[in-house]
């Protein structure tokens, strides 16, 4: 399960044009699941957003995190974070989890954020979103929680 971390001073999701989400001051989450992701993976790697101190103290160091800032989460269901792009010019997209298992993971993550005290916004699990985010730094972080060797 990969999530790419955006800290963001605002973003927000529409659905044809229609905003159905929208955040100030935390984290944009863009997550992806794999076909070999295991239930239980996701409140680990929510902990690990929910903690990482990527937002900056009154130092200007990078020390606190989004729940030490009362920062929220808006996560996005990204399958494409899973595309092989090693060969040709067409994307494989294979490593991404199938639609059911995946929407559970995305719900279920969503909820371990919930559960810590993030507040948290969703895109639309399935749909044609259009993202707008303000990236504050610019800093982007990408988290994995791997999945067990085969």
């Amino acid at each position: 399960m990969r999530a790419l971390l955006q800290r963001v001073s605002r973003a927000a999701v529409r659905v044809e044009g229609i905003e159905i989400a929208r955040i100030d001051r935390g984290l944009l989450i863009l997550l992806g699941v794999s076909t070999r992701d295991v239930s239980g993976s996701e409140g680990k790697l929510a902990a690990r957003c929910s903690e990482l101190r990527i937002f900056e103290d009154d130092q200007g160091k990078m020390n606190r995190s989004v729940r030490e800032i009362g920062g929220a989460a808006l996560v996005v269901p990204q399958f494409t974070l899973y595309a092989d792009v090693s060969r040709g010019r067409r994307p494989s997209l294979d490593g991404a989890a199938p639609p059911g298992p995946a929407e559970l993971a995305f719900s279920t993550f969503c909820a371990a954020l919930v559960a810590l005290g993030i507040p948290t916004e969703r895109g639309r699990f399935g749909a044609s979103m259009e993202v707008e985010l303000v990236n504050q730094g610019p800093a982007t972080f990408l988290l994995e929680v791997a999945p067990p060797e085969a």
